[in-house]
């Protein structure tokens, strides 16, 4: 069952006075990276909010984000307004003492956070249960937009693997013409030199020796086991890490294929099977 790091979600509730939207997009990421953006009010229970996301997500690139909009119930802040006045006029009295121009005395009064009160209120447990549920359902909701992209990723990943095996299944009808051109240009080396004191037998057994060494049946076997391994481990979750792996091992079984084909056919054949997994490579980087 696979998954794309790719998704998104969003819920919006009430709680009282209180209208919250939370949304977490996710994009691919080799681990966690999760970026909140949590309304001060709710921010004590950050935490509480990253392992629900670990827990859910497991990883990728997240942005998470937790918006307010309410009355003015939820200022955290009030201005101590006797405080206020006595700064204005302590303010007031010394410029004239001084006698410099007017200024701006509430801009410098603002600055000084002795006259605000922290009016913040304590949390109760209801709206703790409440926010971190609504949490969950947010990435719940990306979860499933994840297995939606997955299913096309399942769909792209089977098309790439059945086209690779289709290309492996056509190299054996280059396999017999290939070694005998091979031989018949070892032959026609040897017929250039003219030199009539060979040794046929020591001949053949040097033909034989260096046709086994360009035999492809264990690359030919190696890869349909990486490619049945693939779809295998495609109905497994959290597979993407696995899947990158045995693609690198497709690779170099491709490779190999490549390197001992000596035949313009097989060539030719190696180079789709290069490309389509090229285009499975780009998808398991976005596979959870």
């Amino acid at each position: 069952m696979i998954y794309s790091m790719t998704g998104y979600g969003k819920v919006t509730a009430n709680f009282q006075t209180k209208k919250v939207s939370i949304e977490v997009r996710s994009l691919n990421s080799k681990s966690l990276d999760l970026t909140p953006r949590i309304a001060l009010y709710y921010r004590e229970l950050e935490s509480d909010f990253r392992k629900i996301i670990g827990d859910l997500l497991d990883r990728g690139k997240i942005d998470f984000s937790i918006n307010i909009d309410s009355s003015g119930d939820l200022k955290t802040f009030s201005l101590n307004q006797d405080l206020a006045k006595a700064y204005y006029k302590d303010f007031k009295a010394f410029n004239d003492a001084i006698g410099e121009k007017s200024e701006d005395y509430l801009s410098l009064i603002v600055r000084m956070q002795d006259v605000f009160n922290n009016d913040k209120e304590e949390l109760k447990e209801e709206e703790k249960t409440w926010i971190l549920t609504l949490a969950k359902q947010a990435c719940e909701q990306l979860k499933a937009f994840r297995r939606q992209e997955g299913e096309a990723l399942e769909k792209e990943f089977v098309l790439r693997i059945e086209n690779i095996r289709n290309l492996l299944l056509a190299v054996p009808q280059f396999e017999q013409e290939r070694i005998q051109t091979i031989k018949e240009r070892i032959q026609k080396g040897l017929d250039e030199l003219g030199n009539a004191n060979i040794d046929q037998n020591r001949l053949e057994q040097e033909m034989i020796f260096y046709i086994e060494k360009l035999d492809v049946s264990e690359e030919k076997m190696r890869l349909t086991n990486h490619l049945d391994y693939f779809l295998e481990t495609m109905k497994t979750e959290n597979s993407g890490r696995k899947l990158g792996f045995i693609t690198q091992e497709i690779g170099r079984e491709i490779n190999t294929l490549g390197s001992k084909s000596n035949h313009s056919g097989m060539q030719k054949l190696v180079v789709e099977m290069k490309d389509n997994l090229e285009k499975i490579k780009e998808q398991v980087l976005n596979t959870l």
